[in-house]
């Protein structure tokens, strides 16, 4: 299995992280210099922010209804970038970044990323030449992919959090470990929740005028926030 090679690829590594004042740090002997990877996929985040505005400001709205979805839009693409960049940040700051395993699923990361902003104008925005149903048919098709694209994302993550959980890796404390399996757990379980929207009836399906499909995409950003307020630990993996 490919989970399998990931976790193999670990067996030489002696990165070790401690925990200290409440955060994971890696021992001071094994410290290393930020991997390139590391500072692509920052710049990455960063112009599928941008792009994502840009791609709205070549759409001029017509009315000051169009503006107020323009935002709503942008907003839901910020946060679905800056919550994957944040639990992204937060694993490879423990986790090696030069096993070959590591950097394929670093690079399958970043290209489902990139696409986010062009996935997500895509339902938002439409060619006025063409027909309402193909307007709808488009969006559907666009919606789909996009969710197949957020499921990837999420697994991805996953795999991150399930090798800096193995206990005889030794990249965590015994403590920090515990939270990166729930951590896991949690992503493997959202992807499914999001995987399964793919169904055809979540387009057709409405409720205020809005496909069940898209309602679903905010499940996982509630569950990360919320679980950052209630329980901070759980999504900052650190010890108080």
């Amino acid at each position: 299995m490919f989970l399998g090679s990931v976790v193999a690829d670990f067996k030489n590594d002696r990165t070790v992280a401690v925990v200290q004042g409440g955060r994971v740090e890696p021992s001071l002997s094994d410290r290393r210099p930020r991997p390139r990877i590391e500072t692509l996929a920052d710049l990455i985040f960063g112009l599928s922010l941008s792009i994502g505005a840009i791609g709205l400001i070549a759409d001029a709205p017509v009315s000051s209804g169009e503006i107020n979805s323009h935002i709503l839009a942008f907003g839901f693409t910020f946060l679905v970038l800056i919550t994957a960049w944040i639990i992204y940040t937060t694993y490879m700051s423990v986790l090696p970044a030069e096993t070959k395993s590591v950097m394929f699923l670093n690079v399958a990361l970043l290209l489902l990323v990139a696409l986010v902003p062009y996935l997500l104008n895509s339902v938002e925005l439409v060619n006025p030449a063409s027909s309402p149903a193909e307007s709808s048919a488009l969006q559907d098709y666009s919606s789909t992919l996009f969710t197949l694209d957020l499921t990837g994302i999420m697994v991805i993550l996953a795999a991150f959090a399930h090798v800096i959980s193995l206990e005889e890796k030794k990249l965590v404390a015994r403590d920090l470990a515990e939270l990166f399996r729930n951590g896991r757990n949690r992503l493997a379980v959202l992807a499914v929740l999001v995987a399964v929207s793919i169904a055809p009836q979540f387009w057709e399906w409405t409720l205020l005028g809005v496909p069940t499909r898209l309602y679903v995409w905010y499940v996982p950003l509630v569950s990360y926030w919320v679980g950052r307020v209630l329980r901070p630990a759980s999504r900052t993996y650190r010890l108080s």
